[in-house]
């Protein structure tokens, strides 16, 4: 499918470009589910990359001229522990068995990385026909690797932990669906909906955005003091550069400021 090769090349030359590892990641029917690691601190400058090339050229496939994602739709979460990394990539593999549309995140017709394949060879992605320009910056291709995080002491020890805790994710959804006297959508009927059908139920709107996710309090209360500590040392440098002082120091972590303006940030 078109679609599926469009996002795949662009997160393959994206993760390429800007040093980024990717673990995981499950594109639903209107949103996508990713989890990486920022070896480069280039995370906002990834984002950018995969999320608007791959509005252009699906747009440019569907004869569409409106925004592509919804507006504030990005959230980026920090994951404190490694066990926390585990529940996140479990969480994003499982994700199209947990809404009831398939009973097995492998059966997904979308975007579905197999965490079988993790610490693999990784799949040689070639630029799609459609959109992207034969002199274009993005013509070259690149590898698409799933590879293990930082972290575990063996990429066998994080893939074993992920199928188990993805298998343990599938026979929940499968328990409630049972309660429940409910059926899977189905990949088939998956593929016969329109690109422009739209949910039935509107999603919930002002609800808290999480930056942390930590299973354990103490090191989530602990990641959350870090966060506010970084905020409060970024507003107090922001507004010295404001007034004038050019030489003001940002905290570890800086990004905007640093890229966009070149200000000094401190070493740790």
């Amino acid at each position: 499918m078109l679609t599926n090769l469009v996002f795949k090349f662009v997160l393959a030359v994206a993760a390429a470009r800007h040093g980024i590892l990717v673990h995981a990641v499950c594109v639903m029917s209107n949103h996508y589910h990713l989890v990486v690691t920022d070896c480069r601190a280039n995370l906002p400058a990834f984002g950018q990359l995969l999320d608007g090339v791959v509005a252009k050229a699906l747009n440019a496939l569907h004869g569409r001229w409106e925004n592509f994602w919804a507006p504030g739709s990005y959230s980026a979460v920090v994951l404190v522990t490694p066990d926390d990394v585990v529940e996140k990539v479990a969480y994003t593999l499982a994700n199209p068995a947990s809404a009831d549309l398939v009973e097995h995140g492998r059966q997904w017709p979308g975007i579905w990385s197999d965490p079988r394949s993790i610490g693999g060879p990784g799949e040689r992605i070639e630029c799609p026909g459609h959109y992207f320009a034969e002199d274009g910056s993005m013509r070259e291709g690149a590898e698409l690797v799933f590879s293990a995080p930082p972290g575990f002491e063996s990429v066998d020890a994080f893939r074993a932990k992920v199928v188990a805790r993805v298998t343990e994710l599938e026979e929940e959804a499968a328990a409630r669906r049972e309660a429940r006297g409910v059926a899977v959508v189905g990949a088939r009927r998956v593929m016969k909906q329109k690109h422009t059908d739209r949910p039935a139920t509107r999603e919930p709107r002002r609800r808290l955005n999480p930056r942390i996710a930590a299973r354990d309090p103490q090191k989530r209360i602990d990641a959350l003091e870090r966060l506010a500590r970084f905020l409060e040392r970024y507003r107090t440098a922001l507004e010295s550069y404001c007034c004038g002082e050019r030489k003001a120091v940002f905290p570890l972590g800086t990004y905007l400021m640093r890229v966009r303006f070149g200000v000094s940030c401190a070493s740790s």
